[in-house]
């Protein structure tokens, strides 16, 4: 009878979840159709086939990180989470930088890349989670974790470093110790988090529980079958966009810097869209949060690394002029973003000025515009935190916050240890 109301079949699959993983699965087949015939049809097509068949595999990944979570430890989930859910986006980039060894021209796509990612991030992902939740349940603040001050302050130590790639003839092994150094701070400090049960939506739910064997089986096969996939697409999705813009005159540099993020970022978007929907939205502002430290920490340290591997020699990624402008402006985004969340909550009138800012900035792509956006974002900064107090003093306590929740959070795992009669601390090493 329950599975009857419920509308689950015997194995946890709804008939919504069957159809949701077909098409999921159904997308791909053209281009890899295609791919293993040798057939190269039109950029235009090739863009077409092989972005869907990344936007397919993106939500695969979704679907198999999350049940992942039933299968690992806490602190071995949420590193590879963390990976996991950029993959599309970095297959893309990837390829730009490495072809950049040959082809100089090649680098600025994969900065267009990165730097349109980061923006999409905070411009839509962060004010959607608020619209969402304002339109479920007419909340117009969504609070964030205090265990997020952790997140903020690698995303702040990041920022402000990030600030000096504009002035730079290119992106260094330098830069990349920087930001993976930052990465692995962030990455340590998550994976001191105490475990929770995951909460798991949609086919991932289903997938959760599936019998332990098959489950793993199942999502085994969805992480190789959409890596696989991304592998095949993403060379000729890079590809594609490129001689697409070139042939029917659109800015190259426009499709590499909005539509292949938007691709790859969707799926994410969703899931987190989705909690807000659910009535968690600090669940899917946390998502969101981690995606743009995990992209504006690894994501941009793995640039310069992967041009030098592809040069044969440590070599500067290089940066022109266009590509200093983009930088300059994501960076000050994302400071202005966190003078709005810095005090852990994200209101109405931040979502709207984050939108409409980072919507303006589409409308007017000139050298000067750019510029000045920026510019206006360090002033809208900078004015908050100056001007309230609250805001202010929530930047100065940042480090005290993070060291609390830190510690606050490894007490937490010890406790929910304890009650589970595992052996913890020195009672662990006396046990080996």
């Amino acid at each position: 009878m329950a599975l009857e109301k419920t509308g689950h079949s015997a194995s946890g699959f709804t008939p919504r979840d069957i159809v949701l993983m077909a098409v999921a699965f159904a997308a791909t087949l053209p281009w890899l159709a295609m791919r293993v015939q040798g057939l190269h049809p039109e950029p235009a097509l090739t863009a077409a086939l092989t972005g869907l068949a990344i936007l397919a595999s993106a939500f695969m990944l979704s679907w198999a990180a999350e049940a992942f979570q039933k299968d690992v430890s806490q602190a071995l989930a949420l590193a590879l989470l963390a990976l996991i859910a950029v993959l599309p986006e970095y297959a893309v980039d990837m390829v730009f930088a490495w072809k950049a060894a040959e082809d100089p021209t090649q680098a600025g796509y994969a900065v267009a890349n990165m730097t349109g990612a980061n923006r999409l991030l905070i411009g839509v992902g962060w004010s959607a989670i608020v619209l969402v939740a304002w339109l479920r349940s007419r909340t117009t603040q969504v609070r964030l974790e205090r265990s997020q001050a952790v997140e903020i302050s690698v995303l702040l130590v990041a920022t402000l470093y990030s600030f000096t790639l504009p002035f730079k003839d290119g992106l260094t092994l330098v830069d990349t110790a920087v930001f993976v150094a930052l990465f692995a701070v962030y990455a340590w400090a998550a994976a001191k988090a105490p475990s929770h049960e995951p909460e798991l939506v949609g086919p991932a739910h289903a997938i959760g529980e599936l019998p332990t064997r098959t489950r793993r089986a199942a999502t085994f096969g969805l992480f190789l079958f959409a890596a696989v996939t991304i592998f095949l697409s993403a060379e000729p999705f890079a590809e594609g966009l490129v001689e697409s813009g070139l042939r029917f005159g659109i800015d190259e540099f426009l499709l590499v810097q909005w539509l292949a993020p938007l691709a790859s970022e969707a799926p994410e978007f969703l899931v987190a869209i989705l909690f807000a929907w659910r009535g968690d939205a600090a669940a899917g502002m946390r998502a969101m949060v981690s995606s743009k430290v995990n992209q504006w920490t690894l994501l941009v340290g793995t640039l310069p690394l992967v041009y030098s591997v592809a040069l044969g020699r440590p070599g500067a990624l290089p940066i022109d002029a266009r590509q200093a402008e983009e930088l300059f402006l994501t960076s000050a985004q994302s400071l202005f973003a966190i003078a709005l969340i810095v005090g852990l909550s994200l209101g109405g009138r931040g979502a709207i000025a984050l939108f409409v800012l980072f919507a303006a900035q589409l409308f007017i792509p000139w050298e000067a515009a750019r510029w000045a956006f920026g510019i206006g974002y360090i002033i809208l900064a900078l004015g908050l935190l100056f001007l309230d107090q609250s805001r202010r003093a929530a930047l100065l306590s940042l480090p005290r916050t993070a060291r609390d929740s830190l510690v606050a959070d490894a007490s937490t795992a010890f406790e929910d240890e304890r009650e589970r009669g595992e052996p913890t601390g020195d009672a662990a090493s006396g046990h080996r």
